[in-house]
């Protein structure tokens, strides 16, 4: 054996004998700075998402609560049009109620302008003194005909009181948003001003929202008459410092925020400023937003900050660096060791090289005459000779005659080149039983080598290998069900007639099959029936083609035909008619008649593509498309369907990104007992917080999200915000309140649905009674004894069940008396063509009449119009629900409505 002394390490590190490890060190080497690279670009993106979340948000924030204000002034200007005239005592009362200071922070004050007549104006004057503004006058005096003083402003602090009698027509940025406002009945918002009532050190940017209260409450048609019967204006006042301080405080605090009137950027358009940003305009990301209100647009910039960069500072790039160089270095300290092993190993001489070939083969040596020296153990296990008794045995009696000629040719080659082996040799041996078995053999003359002295002739028996290569070659290829070829084979099959048409200019096709509902026959009769069936189904295929054909499953219950030379399209519709017909059948499986149909997508080879991937895509798509269009048929692929799933496959990914990220909220829209005219409850709607185009209503997202099995944890997180807001609610003061959550027929049939709902109950601690389920009307169509059994456990939680959308599609009565349902809702389809509509007032009649009888309540959705509310009112249904009481709000702008809504009847 070599000494340790023999290899120093200087001759270890050269080159010649330690080349891998060096190669090995450099790739490691370069494989950590990629992955550095790639660390450091992944922190920039995440803080570069990071800060466009941030900057979003704060957009959103902004539009809420300037809208929230928006709704406030146009609750102001509704006391006009309902009490006529209102006196300073009516106005204050109503703004103490209205509570600016609690619920809607940044509103300096809420008054009214009044239009006073040049002729009026003494009267005007005098008059306002006798109700206790004893120093009140109009100013500026103008030349008229028309002032418009501010009569009202409350809070009455002694600020505000400044600003009685200042008439903001005179100025012309109120003037410009007063005219605007009037001309289009709307609310309308100045531009940049300073507040009359502000002190000279307190000149920060502030703006005024002005809506026009006309005469009779309703807004003329034409603008001259709007002009005309003008009675004044409904104004709020806003201190921007005030209103952003806490919005960019809570969401974005270490982002330098400034906003812009008009979108012009310059120091006099400056409305708002966080003065967070570095003194020599450094900054990493910027974002601009336009913010548009009561004819307005802002420009909402938006820059990081050195705290921001900071905070968002990450230490994984240097770790990623320095754990990699360290793994280098000891990978390439491993591989010297096992190089050095390698080669003291290889300075081994002896009878070991020949014995150590390996216990699976039969090693021999031969002399120089080809007599027999030595056997391996192994002799015994593989051929049943006794190794010791070699000398008695012949090698060429043993070889079979028509192998013997090689054989030997071979070993006076390897007498030729000593140390160096042979090429294989196929050959057959004859073992001890006397049977011939498959080896291989090949030299390597050793005759000079100490404790050899020979010719080392090493066999191999193939005889097993032979055998597994052959059961390996069927399960790899095969499917073992069906005897169909597999995916693999199935691509060997597919790539050689793509090449064969490119060659020779010849059509083929290929087609994909899936099953129609066959994991409901799997789930109902059992994996063995399923078997059964797939069974059935591939002798159908196969009879259904050409031998030439080719037919393989993939999996499941997805089959593929490929039809190797076919004339066109046409030949290959009709060989998919002939699937059709003889797939399309009623088969008995264990006891029970099942239908079979079948979906089959067609793609034409090479004119759709010559890629083997892709036109097994463009199949599976055209499959897909034949089962939207009702099953039981087929399609040909069209690229519009290629395009529809690039789109499909993005939103599925940003809809999985948005429930990482928890982008989800709730927003809910009030519900109306018309006996009592109060809310009762509240119907929760899901919105998503979509990054580009903010925020998303269920109706665009939930059918992706079904299809996708993402409705599961979206059907959860809904439940569990809503069981949450109840509680909220209650702690406010609402106890009575129900909230309503709508579910998915995919939801309420996953197994584990029951104890989700019994989980977040019993975390969130609401009582079952105040929690309504709204099940749609598809949910009748599904096996009849499972749905009798979740509504009954879902009843005995004492949860509320409604089906929703009744009057669509197949609703059998008997379900509704024997489920135990406490409420149906009207679809809005019927109730939005009342009453114009003399179909959708009978149904809506009928349904209602049907309800009471079966001692049902009906709730009706979708009311928009007071004709609507006073139809369903007199035809008896009890409970409302639309966009005439309130739009869906969220949490914020619900408590506000129902604080208003306890304080007087929605409905008189």
């Amino acid at each position: 054996m070599m000494n340790r002394k023999e290899l120093p390490l200087r001759t270890l590190l050269r080159p010649r004998y330690s080349w891998l490890a060096w190669l090995l060190l450099v790739a490691a080497l370069i494989v950590t700075f990629l992955l550095w690279q790639v660390s450091i670009r992944l922190v920039e993106d995440r803080t570069q998402a990071r800060f466009r979340t941030q900057s979003l948000q704060l957009k959103t924030a902004i539009d809420e609560r300037l809208l929230n204000y928006e709704q406030v002034l146009a609750g102001s200007a509704g006391l006009f049009a309902v009490a006529g005239d209102v006196s300073r005592d009516e106005w204050r009362e109503y703004i103490d109620n209205v509570d600016i200071n609690r619920y809607y922070p940044g509103i300096q004050g809420i008054g009214y302008v009044r239009r006073v007549g040049v002729r009026q104006m003494a009267d005007h004057i005098a008059s306002t003194r006798r109700n206790g503004i004893l120093n009140y006058l109009v100013t500026p005096l103008g030349s008229g005909p028309d002032y418009y003083p501010m009569v009202y402003l409350e809070p009455g602090t002694e600020r505000n009181q400044k600003a009685l009698g200042y008439d903001p027509f005179s100025d012309p940025v109120h003037r410009v948003a007063m005219e605007a406002a009037r001309d289009d009945a709307r609310p309308k918002v100045t531009g940049k001003v300073v507040l009359v009532q502000e002190e000279v050190a307190e000149d920060q940017a502030s703006f005024l929202m002005y809506y026009p209260v006309f005469q009779g409450g309703e807004a003329p048609e034409s603008r001259l008459e709007r002009k005309m019967m003008l009675s004044g204006y409904v104004f709020s006042a806003f201190r921007m410092n005030t209103l952003l301080d806490g919005i960019v405080g809570l969401i974005s605090p270490f982002l330098d925020v400034k906003i812009y009137d008009d979108g012009v950027i310059s120091r006099e358009s400056l409305m708002y400023g966080s003065n967070l940003g570095s003194l020599d305009e450094d900054f990493n990301f910027e974002m601009s937003q336009t913010i548009s209100l009561g004819g307005r647009d802002w420009l909402l910039q938006t820059r990081s900050t050195p705290a921001f960069d900071y905070l968002a500072a990450d230490p994984r790039p240097p770790i990623v660096l320095a754990s990699g160089i360290i793994i280098s270095l000891l990978l390439f300290g491993f591989v010297l060791t096992l190089t050095r092993g390698r080669i003291m190993a290889q300075s081994s001489a002896g009878r070991y090289r020949a014995i150590t070939e390996g216990a699976a083969n039969v090693t021999l040596v031969l002399g120089r005459d080809g007599r027999l020296q030595y056997a391996s153990p192994s002799s015994q296990d593989i051929l049943g000779f006794d190794p010791v008794r070699v000398h008695d045995l012949g090698l060429k009696p043993q070889v079979h005659e028509d192998d013997w000629a090689a054989l030997k040719s071979r070993f006076l080659e390897a007498l030729k080149s000593p140390g160096k082996q042979m090429p294989v040799v196929p050959l057959r041996v004859r073992d001890a039983g006397g049977h011939w078995r498959q080896m291989e053999g090949t030299f390597t003359s050793m005759l000079k080598v100490p404790g050899v002295r020979g010719v080392v002739l090493s066999l191999r028996d193939l005889t097993q290998l032979k055998a597994a290569q052959s059961e390996l070659h069927r399960l790899a290829f095969y499917d073992p069900l069906t005897g169909l070829a597999n995916r693999q084979l199935f691509r060997d099959r597919l790539n050689h007639v793509v090449h064969r048409s490119k060659r020779n200019q010849e059509s083929a096709a290929l087609m994909f099959l899936d099953l129609d509902g066959f994991k409901r026959i799997n789930d109902t009769l059992g994996h063995d029936a399923g078997d059964e069936l797939l069974t059935l189904v591939a002798e159908w295929l196969t009879g259904c083609v050409r031998e030439d054909d080719s037919v393989a499953r993939l999996g499941g219950d997805e089959f593929v035909v490929l039809l190797s030379r076919i004339s066109g399209p046409d030949a290959a519709g009709r060989v998919a008619e002939t699937i059709l017909r003889r797939l399309c059948q009623r088969v008995r499986l264990n006891d029970h008649e099942v239908g079979v149909t079948v979906s089959i997508g067609i793609t034409m080879i090479p004119h759709d593509s010559e890629d083997t991937g892709t036109l097994m895509k463009y199949a599976d798509l055209a499959m897909y498309r034949a089962k939207e269009k009702g099953r039981n048929g087929y399609q040909f692929f069209t690229p519009a369907m290629n395009a529809q799933a690039a789109r499909r496959l993005i939103q599925q990914e940003e809809l999985s990104a948005a429930l990482e990220d928890d982008r989800f909220v709730l927003h809910y829209q009030p519900k109306i007992e018309l006996a009592t005219q109060r809310v009762i409850g509240v119907e929760a709607f899901l919105r998503w917080h979509h990054p580009e185009k903010g925020l998303v209503s269920a109706q665009q997202f939930i059918g992706l999200a079904e299809e996708t099995g993402l409705i599961i944890r979206l059907g959860e997180i809904a439940l569990r915000q809503a069981c949450i807001q109840v509680q909220a609610l209650e702690r406010a003061g609402f106890e009575s309140l129900k909230m309503a959550v709508n579910l998915s027929v995919k939801q309420l049939m996953d197994s584990g649905f029951l104890d989700m709902v019994r989980q977040v109950i019993t975390e969130t601690g609401v009582s079952p009674e105040q929690l309504e389920l709204e099940m749609p009307a598809e949910l009748l169509n599904e096996d009849p004894r499972q749905v009798q059994d979740l509504l009954v456990s879902l009843h005995d939680m004492g949860v509320c069940l409604i089906l929703d959308d009744f009057g669509t599609g197949a609703c059998s009565l008997v379900s509704l008396q024997q489920l135990p349902l406490d409420v149906i809702k009207i679809d809005h389809r019927f109730i939005r063509d009342i009453p114009y509509n003399v179909s959708a007032t009978d149904v809506a009649s009928a349904v209602i009449a049907l309800a009471r009888k079966l001692h049902l309540t009906v709730v009706a959705e979708g009311v928009e119009t007071p004709q609507q509310l006073d139809f369903l009112h007199s035809a008896g249904c009890a409970q409302c629900q639309g966009n005439l009481f309130s739009y869906p709000l969220d949490e914020d702008a619900l408590i506000g409505f129902l604080v208003r809504q306890y304080e007087s009847p929605l409905m008189s």
